[in-house]
């Protein structure tokens, strides 16, 4: 008979859900699955399959510490690599055998009487002590809702759904939006297509890509000396902190701004179209975009830039908010993702049965990115006011781990039933977050982005250094929460209160 009560049950097997699973494995803790709605692990490295797809890291960060990879064939790796990188990690470290596929949840409830997580998914119920939520923000696609869009005869697409059965060989192309997916597979689409429509809402600040072929020896160095890889992530991580400082320091990313201008202008020589391309904001306050194709891709005579947003669709016609109007045979979105109203927060609750997105109102909160008042025994990976604009996801992501498991370890170990952040560490915490933000790029750059949420919060940006966040997330302070050891315990304090 299959299991259906876990210790942990984990949400997602991407980099975050598979990191959750090893971490859990490397601590000891084996009673624990992880639950995937789709097919095959991998994450938004499994979704993103469009032309060019690849990190915008250096390789070597964008890993696990404890899983180095020396086999990276370029600087900054492509999506099949990446994939495959995860795959080959997972294997590696034995937690695939705890994978559930074509598992989706659809709901998550806190069990109080019974202190553990009441799931129901595609495939029956669940239950478990600990919940780890590892989807990620970079998972559902967003698509604007644009009048007339239902009605388009032609090809739609997302950009993280991309269509490799619709052959654009020869078809004349509206790509809506200009961000981090559309600078990496414009170029690689232009070739090909009769006509291409780019729509860009917001210049965006491109710089060059110091990407480049990682050579046999180069590769087989890093796989016989350890200690050369790991000079290589740490050089990387200086240089990513180096630029990072700049983050804090907006004057410091004013004058990086220059190599973009001056890449601008070396590669766009029409002045009407430079100043089309020209960011009237400063670098860092949006994604920060590298690609050496991207604006010769957009000089190109095939190539229509349309610098502003789109209003609606008529027919076999995408309109500009200016009136202007292109035909077209395809429309393809670049519009990223529901970063800050992630859906699976639609769709965890607490013991009351109110959701995180009630909790949140439009604005996420946690204590530490990770913990939210509330919702005991829950662990959220990649959650609010963590996000940077500069290093890797995967070095954010293992400080979590660290302070995840090792409280989960606590719990098990302890017989804790509960442990449950205390409100006031975490408004103290998002106090102190929000203090430090207006001093950033992300407040003062003069933008509008996605960091941004529907009340006007940046509830994405963390306003300090990686080293400062690695520090704060070490170790789990059981003073921060408040802990009941039991549910009998629970239930002796509640009957002594009253």
């Amino acid at each position: 008979m299959e299991q259906r009560h876990f210790a942990v049950l984990v949400i997602g097997a991407g980099a975050s859900g598979l990191g959750a699973a090893i971490g859990l494995k490397r601590a000891g803790i084996a009673d624990f699955a992880v639950l995937e709605k789709a097919a095959e692990l991998g994450g938004t490295w499994r979704d993103n399959t469009y032309p060019g797809c690849a990190c915008d890291v250096p390789s070597a960060l964008y890993s696990y510490s404890f899983a180095p990879n020396p086999e990276w064939t370029r600087a900054f790796a492509g999506q099949p690599e990446i994939r495959s990188y995860l795959r080959d990690t997972a294997e590696r470290f034995g937690v695939t055998a705890h994978l559930r596929f074509g598992v989706e949840v659809t709901r998550a409830q806190w069990n109080e009487a019974g202190s553990r997580w009441d799931l129901e998914t595609t495939r029956g119920a669940y239950t478990a002590g600990v919940l780890v939520a590892g989807t990620g923000p970079w998972h559902e696609p967003l698509m604007p809702e644009l009048p007339g869009l239902a009605d388009f005869p032609g090809e739609v697409f997302h950009s993280s759904r991309w269509n490799h059965d619709y052959d654009l060989t020869g078809k004349r192309v509206a790509v809506v939006g200009t961000g981090a997916s559309a600078v990496q597979f414009v170029p690689e689409i232009q070739p090909v297509v009769a006509r291409l429509h780019l729509f860009q809402r917001t210049a965006q600040w491109v710089l060059p890509k110091p990407d480049h072929y990682v050579p046999k020896l180069e590769r087989l160095l890093l796989r016989r000396f350890p200690a050369v890889r790991r000079a290589l992530r740490s050089a990387e991580y200086a240089g990513m902190e180096t630029l990072g400082l700049g983050f804090r320091r907006p004057w410091i990313l004013r004058q990086v701004q220059r190599i973009g201008l001056a890449h601008l202008r070396l590669t766009v020589r029409d002045p009407v179209l430079r100043k089309v391309l020209t960011p009237d904001y400063t670098l860092g306050c949006k994604r920060l975009l590298m690609s050496n194709s991207y604006y010769r891709a957009l000089t190109k005579p095939t190539v229509d830039v349309h610098p502003v947003a789109v209003k609606e669709v008529v027919g076999n016609r995408v309109i500009g908010a200016d009136g202007t109007s292109a035909e077209v045979d395809a429309i393809i979105f670049g519009t990223g993702f529901h970063i800050l109203d992630m859906p699976v927060s639609s769709k965890v609750f607490d013991g009351e049965g109110r959701s995180l997105d009630e909790h949140w109102k439009g604005s996420p909160q946690a204590y530490l990115g990770t913990t939210v008042a509330g919702f005991p025994n829950l662990y959220l990976l990649l959650g609010p006011s963590l996000g940077t604009g500069h290093t890797s996801a995967f070095m954010i992501l293992e400080a979590q781990l660290g302070y995840a498991i090792d409280a989960i370890g606590k719990t098990l170990r302890n017989g804790w039933a509960s442990v449950r952040v205390r409100p006031e560490v975490q408004d103290a915490f998002n106090d102190e977050v929000q203090a430090a933000l207006p001093g950033t790029v992300y407040q003062s750059g003069g933008c509008a982005s996605y960091y941004t949420d529907v009340n006007g919060r940046n509830s994405f940006s963390w306003p300090f250094s990686t080293g400062k966040l690695r520090a704060r997330v070490r170790d789990f302070a059981e003073s921060d929460y408040l802990v009941e050891t039991s549910a009998t315990e629970r239930t002796r304090r509640a009957t002594s209160v009253r």
